[in-house]
């Protein structure tokens, strides 16, 4: 989609005249429905493991379907492509992009996300102002102006939003000293909304001044940092999922702009997911959809110290003492989480698994809607381990039978099996579903140290009766619980 955006603002940059097409644009818009059928398939390969590989390939030959028919199809108002920039702005990206891919770990996708949700919001404001500039003096509709206006609002919000979540998670020292909610914050996001929509009224009203859109730009580029500044680390998944939704919103209103059918309809298909990928997160995180929009995530009152949680309570064990908690189990769920994703311990994690099947144990694993910061993370970590899709259980499907469960193994997760998430109302995690392992007869809690997840606060299932320690890098603590057990 971004792709489709860069062509036009080369485009506009170029400033000459067209002197011809290889494409009609009758024969553009059939090469656009093509390729607006690949991302619909797209999207639906990606709702599963198992076709999520296809889906990444349709939604990648419609985008070349698209670029190209962009390409040799009718140009914008007259003015030709700028073949230069085009070819310039292709091999950085695809330099930047192969070196993206290359490097970026797993546990950096959530952040990866974010920046290019903020890039497709800012190409979405720059192509529908380079459009807005190209048509200074001319002539201008209505449907035009006004999604000139829509673009620049929530292109530069989506910008500024996606960059603040991007530091948000990378969970910078630094960052932490930044104060959340400011008194009137509501009030203030309210009123810098009004301001960009004044401005908008102004731009429809009298489309010859730049001005008018410049100030557009800026007032929601504050307002995008006052909505997602607020919101708490432990929310961040769901304002990712509403930050892809404006990039996709963005985009269809520079298709209105640009007169691009192929931009209108993937951006709607983009905005459309993201809002129902919010709502599902909201409803697995029990948060209201209305307050992430408005930028109110969570009660935030303090809670009581780690000292207080932690002090004399927490059991270490060892890999020889966590093995014998096997001895006799029948049904061990393992449930991953972030620590499991950073020691890249998938691979370990199945072959602890297949050795407890080989004794005879049912394994499952306890999926949480968002657990890694990122929806479908723990999913896609465990299926490129190759374990077994159908034993990856739901959080609503299994919860119900952690009294069942022997052994409870958790790896690196944290804020999805915090039981304070059902006991206090002031918590900022409160009335978040969680995985109910402290119901589970014995927990096992494979972790680095005792240090807080995202929420930034402590975890009562550590100190509890029935759980276990087991400190250490998540990789190196399996290893060594997999050679203690194969001794036996």
């Amino acid at each position: 989609m971004n792709a489709l955006l860069i062509l036009p603002l080369a485009q506009a940059a170029s400033g000459e005249t067209t002197s011809g097409s290889l494409l009609s644009a009758q024969g553009a818009d059939l090469l656009y429905l093509i390729a607006s059928i690949f991302f619909i398939l797209g999207i639906k390969g990606l709702t599963h493991p198992r076709t999520a590989v296809r889906g990444n390939a349709f939604g990648a030959i419609g985008m070349l379907i698209a670029v190209a028919a962009t390409v040799a199809g009718p140009a914008l108002s007259g003015h030709a492509f700028d073949f230069t920039m085009i070819a310039a702005g292709i091999a950085i990206g695809a330099v930047l992009g192969a070196l993206t891919a290359l490097k970026v770990e797993m546990t950096g996708m959530p952040q990866l996300v974010a920046v290019f949700n903020g890039f497709g919001g800012i190409a979405s404001a720059l192509v529908a102002g380079g459009a807005f500039l190209l048509a200074i003096g001319t002539e201008t509709s209505l449907q035009g102006d006004i999604a000139t206006a829509a673009s620049g609002l929530i292109g530069a919000l989506t910008f500024t939003g996606s960059i603040v979540a991007f530091f948000k998670l990378l969970d910078l020292r630094s960052l932490r000293k930044i104060p959340g909610a400011i008194p009137g914050q509501k009030v203030l996001n309210g009123l810098l909304l009004l301001g960009a929509l004044w401005f908008g009224v102004q731009l429809v009203q009298d489309s010859s001044q730049v001005s008018t859109y410049y100030a557009i730009c800026a007032i929601a580029a504050v307002l995008g940092i006052t909505l997602t500044t607020p919101i708490g680390g432990a929310d961040m998944p769901v304002v990712i999922a509403l930050l892809n939704s404006y990039s996709g919103l963005a985009a269809a209103a520079t298709g209105f702009v640009i007169d691009n059918n192929v931009l209108i309809v993937s951006g709607s298909l983009v905005g459309a997911s993201g809002v129902i990928l919010t709502a599902i997160m909201c409803k697995a995180m029990n948060r209201s959809l209305t307050n992430v929009i408005f930028g109110s995530l969570g009660p935030s009152a303090d809670g009581p110290s780690a000292d207080d949680v932690y002090g004399g309570k927490v059991k270490g064990a060892s890999p020889d003492e966590v093995a014998m908690l096997f001895d006799g189990a029948q049904r061990v769920v393992v449930v991953p989480g972030y620590g499991m994703a950073v020691a890249q311990a998938q691979h370990t994690v199945r072959d602890l698994a297949n050795l407890l099947e080989a004794r005879d144990i049912e394994v499952e694993f306890a999926i949480h809607p968002v657990a890694g910061r990122m929806p479908g993370h723990m999913n896609v970590l465990l299926a490129e381990a190759d374990i077994d899709y159908d034993k990856l259980k739901e959080m609503d499907e299994i919860n119900p039978t952690f009294e069942t469960v022997d052994v409870a193994l958790v790896i690196g997760a944290n804020d999805v099996v915090n039981p304070v998430a059902r006991t206090d109302p002031q918590s900022p995690i409160a009335g978040m579903p969680v995985l109910d392992v402290d119901k589970a007869r014995t927990v096992v809690v494979v972790k680095r140290s005792l240090s807080p997840g995202f929420a930034g606060i402590p975890n009562p299932l550590f100190a509890m009766d029935n759980t276990y320690m087991m400190f250490g890098d998540g990789k190196k603590a399996l290893i060594e619980l997999i050679g203690v057990l194969k001794e036996e």
